[in-house]
């Protein structure tokens, strides 16, 4: 007969090896796609997209919904500010090799906007954050790198909704539920 904790311990061991399969699938599969189109498709907004989806799935800012409501909130609140701060063809963070007044303006209003119109769309969805920053950064600039992102997001979402239907991929109310 095996221990409660030893049970725990080889819960916590499933869980953790079914999102390292999930989300390995998932986010290879989106990188590989954008690596077959020419573009970046696997953007840092993915990663904690997928963990929220696969590893929570009784938490509001899991639903697929809240997703896609989340991070097109935060598309169009990153486009808006950078056309409101005359951002539209500055250079990326990356490129400048520092943040300008005006993108740190547009990053923290992006950010607040996107907030707000997850509130007023009674959604939640915290990485929708980073994508929103992404955009004001310049580092997801208007034209092909947006585009990959917007591919990238709708590809894990479809994925994801499959991926759910692998047994015990979405089964109660956490990934850590055999630690409670």
């Amino acid at each position: 007969m095996t221990s409660p904790r030893k049970r725990r311990a080889a819960g916590l061991w499933l869980a953790g090896v079914r999102l390292l399969v999930l989300v390995g699938v998932a986010l290879t599969a989106v990188g590989l796609a954008g690596y077959a189109a020419g573009w970046v498709w696997l953007t840092t907004a993915l990663g904690p997209t997928a963990y929220l989806l696969l590893a929570r799935p009784g938490n509001e800012a899991s639903r697929l919904r809240s997703a896609f409501l989340g991070h097109t909130a935060a598309i169009v609140c990153g486009l808006a500010c950078l056309a409101a701060f005359g951002l539209w063809n500055h250079p990326s963070v990356v490129e400048a090799g520092h943040e300008s007044l005006p993108q740190i303006g547009a990053q923290a209003v992006a950010v607040g906007l996107t907030l707000l119109g997850q509130t007023l769309l009674r959604v939640e969805h915290p990485p929708a954050a980073a994508t929103a920053l992404l955009i004001t950064s310049g580092i997801t600039r208007p034209g092909y790198p947006l585009y990959g992102l917007l591919a990238g997001l709708a590809l894990l979402l479809i994925l994801v909704a499959a991926l759910a239907r692998v047994p015990g991929a979405r089964s109660g109310s956490s990934a850590y539920s055999a630690d409670t």
